[in-house]
């Protein structure tokens, strides 16, 4: 173990800021070069991983069978999927750029020590689009820093970057504060990693507004954009809206930070959902879950006192992936509404219209199956089964931000953008440059896409440069 005295006497060809998905990507890549990495991770090394501790699966195309996926995910449709959640909002170039090299990283990461699950169908529909880590995101992490260990790669832990040196258009040193310990590590070149600025609340309040501060982080409380802010202090041109963000409806119960995927909610598409007036705001049956539950983030976060409720009956219970908390249940819808601290007679009427807008037809969970309402506003377009076989169950639902899109401008081989154009030696990976792709909305298992895809291009190309 290097300590940070020791780190700064050492030259360096590569140093890498942020120590989750991205991150060790890069540094992987550029180490199997033979060039001399250092990774340094914000955080204290049970919590090493930032927000891939929390994963579980990564999107990917493919022709034919190929690891635990099925059938077939071409580009244009994966584009399609993207394009509907982002309407439009996307670098097209670098989306399919992220999209196509999808391929080649899955045995990539099998070839890294990354074991996946068999297949999976069910309720979250996504046997043929999305490979599911064994033992999650936190085994997916664990996998890459032993290879990271086996290839020499120096780990400081609780090592915050607070300033990137630049001079004209090169790196020159990172400012690294550790226990109270202050030090310049130098280097050949940088790859930043370090994800958005989400667990900053005064930033997010600064975007959205108060509100923000009723939103929960449901991802590291590490990422707090310090990097970020350094580089975009200092010229670097942006990507993304800061009021953009990878947004959920997670379980209103969780805690401030660090909830995690568990905290999610996949109820929605089969339940009524209203605000604390008792009156429903959107489409809970738009479309299926992985392509539309990052929507539903912003729509809680637009209502009053950024919460909403969703409500099922019992013959829903068990068509979604299980609650960490269990609902809170009444055996009539007014019992049910006291609980949730919602005016009774308002749900009551609420749910009373929505079963009598519901039409006859077959219902299928598992597909778009077209059984909509009629006549009320706004309506639900699949899945609109009246709520009337007791107990009625209810979750409270929060905004869960789990990352920020405002980040740095990249090119295809992920070099940054600075004041006059591309760096000399400064890269980016991650959540830190998504936004470039990700314009709003989200797409289930994407964020390790772009993170696998652009930590490998960019400590390739940091190799490239110091070679």
């Amino acid at each position: 173990m290097t300590n940070l005295d020791a780190a700064a006497q050492t030259k360096w060809d590569i140093v890498v800021v942020g120590g989750g998905n991205a991150g060790l990507c890069a540094a992987i890549t550029a180490a199997e070069t033979g060039a001399r990495v250092i990774v340094l991770e914000g955080a204290p090394k049970a919590y090493r991983g930032g927000n891939s501790r929390h994963t579980r699966n990564f999107r990917c195309m493919h022709h034919g069978p190929l690891g635990p996926l099925v059938e077939t995910y071409d580009e244009d449709e994966f584009f399609d999927d993207l394009l509907r959640v982002t309407k439009g909002q996307t670098d097209e170039h670098l989306a399919r750029l992220a999209i196509r090299t999808s391929e080649a990283c899955l045995p990539w990461m099998q070839a890294h020590g990354v074991q996946f699950q068999k297949s999976l169908s069910g309720t979250l529909s996504l046997d043929r689009t999305n490979a599911f880590f064994l033992g999650g995101g936190k085994a997916l992490v664990n996998a890459y820093y032993n290879t990271a260990e086996d290839l020499g790669i120096t780990v400081l832990y609780d090592a915050q970057v607070t300033h990137v040196g630049v001079e004209g258009a090169a790196f020159t040193h990172v400012a690294v504060e550790q226990g109270g310990v202050q030090a310049d590590i130098s280097g050949k070149a940088v790859v930043l990693a370090s994800g958005g600025f989400q667990s900053d609340i005064d930033w997010l309040a600064r975007a959205w507004g108060e509100a923000a501060r009723n939103f929960l982080i449901r991802g590291t409380p590490y990422n707090r954009g310090v990097v970020l802010k350094d580089m975009l202090d200092q010229g670097a041109q942006t990507v993304g809206d800061p009021t953009q963000c990878h947004a959920v409806a997670i379980d209103g119960r969780a805690p401030k930070f660090d909830g995690g995927i568990v905290t999610r909610l996949d109820c929605v598409p089969f339940s009524v959902v209203v605000n604390k007036d008792g009156a429903r705001f959107y489409d809970e049956g738009e479309d299926v879950w992985p392509k539309r539950y990052a929507i539903w983030g912003r729509l809680v976060a637009a209502q009053p006192e950024q919460v909403a409720y969703s409500i099922i009956d019992a013959r829903a219970i068990n068509l979604f992936m299980p609650s960490v908390y269990p609902p809170l249940s009444g055996n009539t819808l007014e019992e049910l509404a006291e609980k949730l601290g919602l005016p009774a007679a308002a749900v009551r009427d609420t749910v009373e219209a929505f079963n009598a807008a519901c039409t006859d037809g077959p219902f299928k969970p598992q597909e778009l199956d077209g059984l909509a309402t009629q006549g009320i506003t706004p309506a639900k377009t699949n899945w609109a089964r009246p709520i009337v076989e007791p107990p009625f169950y209810g979750y409270s639902l929060r905004p869960g931000v789990t990352f920020t899109y405002l980040g740095l401008k990249v090119d295809d081989q992920a070099r940054v953008t600075g004041p006059d154009g591309l760096y000399d030696n400064i890269w980016s990976a991650g959540e830190m440059m998504a936004g470039s792709i990700l314009g709003q909305g989200y797409l289930a298992g994407f964020g390790m896409t772009i993170g696998t895809v652009f930590g490998r291009i960019a400590g390739k190309g940091a190799a490239n440069h110091v070679a």
